[in-house]
């Protein structure tokens, strides 16, 4: 049993394939292999086939994002280690009995309800992109190397 997940997942339409950061596809998702490289036509290409406009987090959705993380893993009885809410993505570390799939996809689907009632995003609005980031963290070094506020940056 693992002692947790490191999830990352990004906002909509914010981290295209081409991106100059890099990306994971198909032929780069192997684990500490390298990203896809900067294609700018790719990302252009992506970012035309868009279905909606590019999601951001406002500060005050930022907080919503955080305070649902850590309301959602009291009610399930879930561990959470740390959370960090950014403009564009968010690190979450979390022990959870479930597959870490299950725990991405509550997440981005009570996050996404409570931005729907607070106005910040539509009804209709795509919020987060459609997958995102599991990586297992099987002992305490993995996860003490997991903590995902050192090197962000300030909070914004």
């Amino acid at each position: 049993m693992p002692l947790g997940y490191l999830l990352t997942w990004t906002t909509y339409g914010t981290w295209l394939h081409g991106d100059e950061r890099g990306s994971v596809d198909d032929e780069h998702n192997a684990y500490g292999q390298p990203f896809a490289r900067p294609d700018e036509a790719r990302r252009s290409a992506r970012y035309e086939q868009l279905a909606g406009e590019p999601f951001a987090l406002s500060p005050e959705a930022r907080e919503i994002v955080r305070h649902t993380i850590r309301e959602h893993c009291g009610i399930r009885k879930w561990r959470l280690h740390e959370v960090n809410v950014r403009t564009k993505h968010v690190h979450a570390v979390v022990w959870a009995p479930e597959e870490p799939g299950v725990v991405l996809a509550q997440f981005k689907g009570c996050c996404t309800r409570a931005l729907r009632r607070a106005g910040l995003a539509g009804q209709t609005q795509t919020v987060w992109t459609e997958k995102g980031s599991k990586k297992y963290l099987w002992n305490e070094e993995s996860l003490a190397r997991a903590y995902v506020c050192d090197g962000q940056g300030a909070d914004i």
